[in-house]
C-alpha cells in the first residue's frame, strides 16, 4: 500500500487496482439499489448530480478536481476513488491530482494528506500499472 512499509499484508499495485474499481463498482450498485428502493428521489439526485457536473464556466475535469478536494476533506474513500477516476476520464494527469493533494493540505491539514499520500496515491498508482 501506499506507506511504504513492506508487511505481509501489503497489496500490489494490481491489487490495488482491482480495489479501487471494485469500490467506485460498490457504490453504483448501492446507488441502483436504492433507485429501486425510492426511484422518485434518486431520478432527481441523479438530474442534479448530472447537471452539477456538466460543462459550464468549469469544465468537467475541474469540477471533478473540486469534488476530490472536498472529499479529500471527509475521508470518504469510495467518492475520492469516484472523483479522481472521473477526474482521470476527463483528462486530468497524475500531476493534478498530486497538487490537489497540496491544496488539500494547506487548507484541511493533516486529515487531507493522510487521504492524499495513501489511497489517492493508490488510485495514482494503480493506473500505471492498468493503462
Amino acid at each position: 500500500m501506499a506507506s511504504g512499509v513492506d508487511t505481509n499484508e501489503e497489496l500490489s499495485q494490481e491489487r490495488i487496482g482491482e480495489y479501487i474499481f471494485a469500490t467506485v463498482n460498490e457504490y453504483k450498485e448501492g446507488l441502483g439499489w436504492y433507485a429501486k428502493q425510492n426511484p422518485g428521489v434518486m431520478d432527481s439526485y441523479m438530474k442534479f448530480t448530472e447537471a452539477c457536473f456538466e460543462p459550464g464556466s468549469l469544465s468537467e475535469k475541474d469540477k471533478h478536481l473540486i469534488a476530490l478536494a472536498a472529499v479529500l476533506q471527509r475521508q470518504d474513500e469510495y467518492c475520492i476513488s469516484y472523483h479522481a477516476t472521473r477526474a482521470f476520464d476527463c483528462g486530468a494527469t497524475d500531476r493534478e491530482l498530486v497538487e490537489v493533494i497540496a491544496v488539500c493540505s494547506a487548507v484541511g491539514g493533516g486529515s487531507s494528506m493522510t487521504q492524499g499520500v495513501t489511497l489517492l496515491r493508490d488510485v495514482i498508482e494503480s493506473r500505471t500499472t492498468t493503462h
